[in-house]
């Protein structure tokens, strides 16, 4: 490999070779398998005949430095300093020998991270910021993310599922998380429109802009009691809060109508058939923090009634396409209402989403 030093620029990240494992770099592009060994453990082995062991543990989104700093101390401790965060929050560690395999896990264990999230099993959820940070947030991130995992960490450190379950969380429908192409998603919603301002819109905000904002047209410019000012059409208004993001005279967070719904049947990969976006699986649950038993209880049923009726291997959307969506409906105790009606002119069965590509 070329020396990583001469190609250092004056912007942007720094090159991910400089922190590979030694046996990562000498192996690149030679590794022959993996084999996963137990909940959250895996062997990866070159055709060198070296292996590297990677050790998941459970991890939060949102890290205080002191606990990076545990993670760090850890990776000092068992595996010279190397360790990576997944795409979907878990921490890895990655060890040189399988001896310190086992001393890794009960110290993982004794601060508060469970090891599993391989194989047939749920990882970490994938989420967005929430209350946290987010201007735009219908429902908390972290919090809803928690109380969902604490429910379901068994399904966690074990492999008992019938297959990957990947569960997200976006907290409003600008969707930052993987919503989309999940198995089950957990989606913040908006139910009411911008609630305007008119006496401070003018003062805070460019008209034209805040116009400009909206993906449906829906802002227009108006004079409401002698000032300039905006009206809102209300069957346009999607809710996305594009407009507060350049006006701050157009909140839309309302605790009283914001909550979430819940989606199910998206999968990325190309296993068995192509990828898939969730669909809208139960419309509306009002927020209840700090714990939100509802949306608890609602994800626990659909991961329980997919693991009690999917074959090996099945994730939840090539299921519920198996049984049939009206069945999947009775099944999980879900009323159909209008809401479930797909009214987007069948745009999810015209794009491309396999990256298998035919002429």
């Amino acid at each position: 490999m070329a020396d990583v030093q001469e190609r250092r620029t004056d912007f942007g990240p720094p090159h991910y070779e400089q922190f590979l494992p030694p046996v990562i770099k000498e192996n690149y592009g030679k590794w022959k398998y993996h084999e996963i060994l137990k909940p959250g453990v895996m062997v990866h082995v070159s055709e060198t005949g070296a292996k590297i062991w990677t050790v998941r543990a459970a991890s939060g989104r949102l890290l205080a430095i002191d606990k990076i700093r545990t993670f760090c101390d850890l990776a000092d401790k068992y595996c010279g300093g190397y360790f990576r965060f997944t795409s979907r929050h878990n921490v890895e560690f990655l060890l040189d020998s399988d001896e310190k395999i086992d001393d890794l896990i009960k110290d993982l264990a004794d601060i508060g991270h469970p090891v599993g999230g391989l194989a047939n099993s749920i990882t970490a959820i994938v989420h967005t910021q929430g209350w946290v940070h987010c201007h735009s947030a219908a429902t908390d991130a972290s919090g809803i993310v928690k109380a969902v995992m604490d429910d379901l960490m068994e399904y966690f450190e074990n492999m008992k599922l019938p297959g990957k379950l990947r569960i997200a969380l976006a907290c409003c429908l600008n969707m930052c998380g993987a919503v989309h192409c999940s198995d089950i998603a957990i989606l913040g919603i908006h139910r009411k429109p911008p609630v305007i301002d008119h006496s401070r819109l003018n003062k805070l905000c460019e008209i034209p802009n805040v116009s400009a904002s909206c993906p449906t047209a829906a802002i227009r410019p108006a004079t409401v009691d002698g000032n300039p000012s905006v009206e809102v059409i209300e069957e346009r208004c999607m809710y996305c809060a594009n407009c507060f993001t350049v006006c701050p005279a157009m909140p839309l967070n309302d605790p009283e109508n914001d909550g979430v719904s819940i989606w199910v049947g998206g999968k990325v990969s190309n296993a068995r058939c192509e990828p898939m976006f969730s669909k809208l699986a139960i419309p509306y649950i009002p927020n209840n923090p700090p714990r939100w038993p509802e949306v608890t209880a609602a994800v626990r049923n659909l991961v329980e009634l997919w693991a009690k009726n999917a074959r090996k291997h099945e994730r939840m959307g090539e299921w519920i396409n198996r049984i049939g969506w009206p069945k999947f409906f009775k099944m999980a105790g879900i009323e159909f209402t209008k809401m479930h009606i797909d009214d987007f002119k069948h745009a999810g069965l015209t794009f491309k989403r396999s990256a298998h590509l035919t002429f």
